[in-house]
């Protein structure tokens, strides 16, 4: 099957562990890099930068969280800063079969590597002391793409196996959860299953789920047990499944962000679809594939561009209809997005706000937005969320009975569609979430709340509680509603 065009980015980002478990960590007095670190945080971020190619080998630099780069200096010792030469800061990328790295400088062919305390660059000779193993420091809730089928993994609860069959991931079986545990991955599925080494998901997490992941710069990735097995598509279905003998680069996927797909629904209750192939009606009671679209964010203009699944977006057009032929590129093709209690209203290009007709017909017709204009938003793809913030994940801890938004584990929250755009939160053991007086979550709750959502990015949202106020993360490491506006503390990648 043929799929979109699958694009990533020249860097991605990454934690390395040593030898010992700690993290390689920029500090943020002077110049300082150390193996301090015990978990992947700011300072333990380095991103992966490709300078160039040799042959079947890369050449990269590391660009830490002060935005200045791993330099070598010349008697061995490591730091970070601007490197007067290139010969500083380029390292030659080696992968190993345990998913490992080894990094050695460019010029002087030294590897990189750690005591467990310093890091230095002086020895020529490989050793264990010089890999590192990688975590990838994205957000946990992805998407995998196969590019040899052009297609993404889709997990099916019913088989209780893993397809690659799928050209778009609009379905909200294709999203998973990467979770790193002691060194290893394990990949959860939208119904909380996990792949396993035996053919069928596993219902809980266990050294017969745990992978190591053999990463390679953009975001490209397998999965190999440790007898050496890979996952990857076989058989005329794409079943994803361990074997031995992959056709070149089958067992390869590029790991993407989980893309938010929505659906908007009217006052009348009736769904935008497409029809006839780019037609735009609200006529339809149930939600199809014709009636999901890719909510595409642009931060440099704040507007909202909707893509179907067959890679059309909406375009507002002359008579002030809205067909489903525009391109990317297009201006007509951007709207401008309010948000209202979950609903949001859309201005076109003309600046009129999107309707209906009474035969159903979308148009940009309005002046200033009203009740009909107002459209219900749905996530189309996620029965569940997984929140990070500034500080970290939000989720629940052992050492506090308030729910956090500092941890390097996070929960799932399970999504309980309530009216267009609000939905009730609960925990995975089917309790909700519960809200004190002073702001603070619970998840023992027996009543469900009204938890509004509104989409503020790419993969970007804020939550306004059932007390009126914005949901943020504290500092102090506590999940809090008390924040009467948007702030950075209120946004939450998801």
């Amino acid at each position: 099957c043929k799929g979109e065009d699958w694009v990533h980015s020249e860097s991605m980002k990454v934690g390395l562990i040593n030898w010992a478990g700690s993290y390689l960590t920029s500090e943020c007095y002077a110049d300082g890099v150390t193996v301090l670190g015990n978990s992947l945080g700011k300072k333990q971020t380095w991103e992966l930068q490709v300078s160039m190619k040799q042959g079947k080998q890369t050449v990269v630099e590391l660009l830490g969280h002060q935005g200045r780069y791993l330099v070598v200096d010349p008697d061995g010792s490591v730091r970070c800063g601007k490197p007067a030469s290139v010969q500083q800061s380029q390292f030659l990328l080696e992968l190993h079969r345990s998913g490992k790295w080894t990094l050695q400088l460019l010029d002087s062919k030294k590897y990189l590597e750690s005591d467990g305390e310093d890091v230095f660059c002086v020895s020529r000779s490989p050793s264990p002391y010089q890999k590192w193993l990688p975590q990838l420091a994205m957000h946990v809730h992805i998407v995998l793409y196969n590019p040899t089928h052009q297609c993404y993994a889709r997990a099916d609860a019913d088989l209780d196996r893993v397809w690659v069959d799928t050209p778009v991931p609009y379905l909200e079986e294709c999203g998973f959860v990467l979770r790193f545990r002691n060194g290893m991955y394990h990949l959860e599925t939208s119904s909380h299953k996990f792949v396993s080494r035996a053919e069928k998901l596993a219902k809980k997490p266990s050294a017969q789920t745990a992978f190591n992941l053999n990463l390679k710069p953009k975001c490209l990735a397998f999965l190999s047990d440790q007898d050496g097995c890979v996952l990857y598509p076989q058989d005329k279905r794409g079943r994803l499944c361990l074997g031995d003998n992959p056709k070149e680069k089958e067992e390869w996927f590029v790991i993407k962000r989980c893309p938010q797909w929505v659906s908007l629904k009217t006052k009348a209750k009736r769904y935008v679809s497409i029809i006839c192939d780019m037609e735009v009606y609200a006529g339809s009671d149930k939600v199809t594939p014709k009636s999901v679209f890719h909510y595409e964010f642009d931060p440099d203009t704040s507007t909202v561009q909707l893509k179907t699944v067959n890679n059309h977006y909406l375009a507002q057009r002359k008579f002030k209809s809205i067909v489903a032929n525009g391109r990317r590129m297009e201006p007509e093709t951007n709207f401008r997005a309010l948000w209202h209690y979950g609903r949001i209203f859309l201005q076109a290009f003309n600046g009129r706000y999107l309707g209906t007709m009474p035969v159903g017909l979308v148009v940009a017709n309005a002046m200033h937005p009203g009740p009909g204009e107002a459209f219900g938003v749905r996530l189309a793809n996620r029965s569940f969320l997984v929140l990070r913030g500034r500080y970290g994940y939000v989720g629940s801890s052992a050492c506090h009975d308030v729910l956090q938004c500092n941890l390097l584990d996070p929960d799932c929250i399970e999504l309980l569609p309530c009216k267009p755009g609000i939905y009730h939160f609960q925990a995975h053991g089917r309790s909700f979430w519960s809200l004190s007086s002073d702001g603070t979550f619970r998840t023992w709750g027996k009543f469900a709340l009204n938890f509004c959502l509104e989409i503020q990015g790419s993969n970007i949202l804020a939550v306004l509680a059932p007390n009126g106020y914005y949901m943020r993360g504290d500092r102090s490491g506590t999940l809090l509603a008390d924040s009467e506006e948007v702030t950075s503390e209120c946004l939450w990648e998801f």
